[in-house]
């Protein structure tokens, strides 16, 4: 596959080139008691060399003040390699048109047709209106906006490619991610399904038994039962169809794709409270994924409903037992505030079947004019005891850490 970084690097480097070359080609052109360069040539050669070196983020401008120092330096008669230092402005046409937009080419590739005519017709050059001197306008025009536009379409194919190339992988990783579910579905899940199911046949059929034949089955049992509740989390986030983004889920990239996601309710023109807890390395990898998943439907739900004139506040609070989430807004509809259908569809079905997978509990609730989201998963190690809700967190002020 092609490295565009490593292509740009390497374009950028050569940039220099011009301006390094440009006074060897003066020098050449200096032939003591015959002819000597002029020093306002001089002046102009190099401007032009510097600014096609440090000009790269901007072609537009480069090209057109390329062709202005083009121009003052057609009309300076010159002799030998000096007269190549002006073609720079062709050089720095192919890339403007091959770079900016269709009016920037159109823009660009005036300006140095210009430049130029303007330059042969009022300098030195007496046979302005000869069939050669069109044929040479239109070469040195033509020539390289062609060569920009092949370029131009060379890049689109080359990004074409690298898109189409990415989409194949990904859906080619999703097919994977998909087989896999089946089969742990399929397999797996209904055998371990099947031994939960015996365990408790056989715990009745046995009846009053030895207490530890009962111990034994009640530990079956709930490593079975376990196991199943890991297997339908995996398949969860195995069927998650951008778990691609987040392929390892650990605390720093949930932490670094929470603060993202609030950042661009900001950018939208919210006024976002956000607390957000760092420590986080207390969730399993689908809890972490449930998590972020969470959050960025619910800021998904901010940005179509709330109003932008009241805050939106949003804690993430670790504890013992667990993570908290509540955000809260103020819609901009208030009989949809005041209601319980807001937020209800697709978004808080997928939100409230992921909560249960990881065994935690979520609610939505219209209160006054806020509607508050409301969200606690438990913690991977040690006993899941009862929490306190985030509201409560919200209204003493506290942030659990």
């Amino acid at each position: 596959m092609i490295d565009l970084r490593d292509r740009a690097t390497r374009w950028t480097a050569a940039r220099w080139l011009p301006l390094l070359g440009t006074p060897v080609l003066l020098a050449a052109s200096t032939f003591p008691g015959e002819y000597r360069v002029p020093a306002v040539y001089w002046l102009l050669a190099v401007a032009a060399g510097l600014v096609f070196a440090v000009g790269g983020r901007h072609p537009l401008v480069v090209s057109l003040v390329l062709s202005g120092l083009a121009g003052a330096m057609f009309v300076i008669p010159a002799w030998g390699p000096s007269e190549l230092v002006p073609y720079l402005g062709a050089v720095a046409l192919v890339e403007a048109v091959m770079r900016a937009g269709d009016r920037a080419a159109a823009a660009a590739t005036l300006a140095w047709g210009c430049a130029w005519v303007a330059g042969h017709w009022g300098g030195h050059d007496p046979a302005f209106w000869r069939g050669a001197t069109f044929v040479a306008a239109a070469a040195y025009v033509g020539l390289p906006l062609l060569a920009g536009l092949w370029l131009r379409g060379q890049r689109r194919l080359t990004a074409s490619l690298a898109a189409r190339a990415s989409e194949a992988q990904i859906r080619a990783r999703a097919e994977e991610r998909a087989a896999l579910a089946r089969e742990l579905h399929d397999l797996v899940a209904h055998h371990m399904a099947s031994i939960v199911v015996r365990v408790k046949v056989a715990d009745r059929v046995l009846g009053d038994t030895d207490p530890r034949v009962r111990e034994v089955l009640d530990d079956v049992g709930d490593t079975a039962s376990g196991a199943l509740t890991d297997i339908r989390r995996l398949l969860a986030a195995l069927r998650d169809p951008v778990l691609d983004g987040v392929p390892l889920l650990d605390a720093s990239v949930v932490r670094a794709e929470i603060d993202g996601a609030v950042e661009r309710v900001r950018q939208g023109g919210f006024d976002v409270d956000a607390t957000i807890d760092t420590h986080l390395d207390g969730l399993d990898a689908i809890a972490r994924l449930t998590l972020l998943r969470l959050v960025q439907e619910s800021l998904t739900n901010v940005m179509k409903h709330a109003d932008r004139r009241t805050r939106v506040r949003i804690v993430v609070a670790r504890t013992d037992s667990g993570v908290h989430l509540a955000v809260t807004n103020r819609s901009r509809d208030t009989h949809r505030a005041t209601s319980d259908t807001h937020g209800s569809g697709h978004g808080l079905a997928g939100m409230r079947e992921r909560v249960v997978l990881v065994g935690g509990r979520l609610e939505t609730a219209a209160r006054e004019h806020d509607w508050v989201l409301e969200a606690w998963l438990p913690a991977t190690s040690g006993e899941i005891a009862a929490a306190p809700t985030a509201s409560a967190a919200l209204a003493d002020g506290v942030v659990w850490a």
